[in-house]
């Protein structure tokens, strides 16, 4: 489930005809529009602002022991937000990299990439340490 905002009914009908509506996370397109309520204050009197306190230092969030679905995909998509913001991507040679950077032939940084099974399962059995990881194709652009 994500959210999204269109200019009209028809605008989204058009963009999902065209396939150009896809899940963030995985990329499918298969959408299904589902029911809404926004709230729209137009001309409505701003209500009177209330004075903030804050506390120094802030009180921790309580630990959620059952986090919503919404919750748990904002979660992952900071997590993976920061993986894509702090490596580099260097694309099918990431296993070629991985080696080189394991074995001392170059430099030590964060890296990410594709590989296929067979090639993880080898970087895995040389002690390479790699953690394979889906990260929606979407981040790799602006998002707005």
């Amino acid at each position: 489930m994500f959210e999204g905002w269109f200019g009209s009914e028809a605008d989204f009908a058009s963009q999902l005809d065209r396939r150009l509506v896809e899940c963030p996370l995985c990329g499918d397109t298969n959408i299904n529009k589902m029911l809404s309520a926004p709230r729209l204050n137009l001309g409505a009197e701003q209500p009177a602002q209330m004075p903030v306190v804050t506390q120094d230092p802030p009180l921790q969030q309580p630990v959620t022991t059952d986090p919503t679905p919404q919750a748990l995909q904002a979660a992952w998509l900071d997590v993976a937000r920061r993986i894509v913001a702090q490596t580099e991507d260097v694309g099918d040679r990431f296993a070629d990299e991985a080696r080189k950077i394991h074995y001392g032939e170059s430099e030590e940084r964060g890296i990410r990439g594709q590989a296929s099974r067979a090639e993880t399962e080898a970087l895995i059995e040389e002690g390479v340490a790699v953690l394979p990881l889906p990260l929606p194709k979407l981040l790799k652009e602006t998002l707005q």
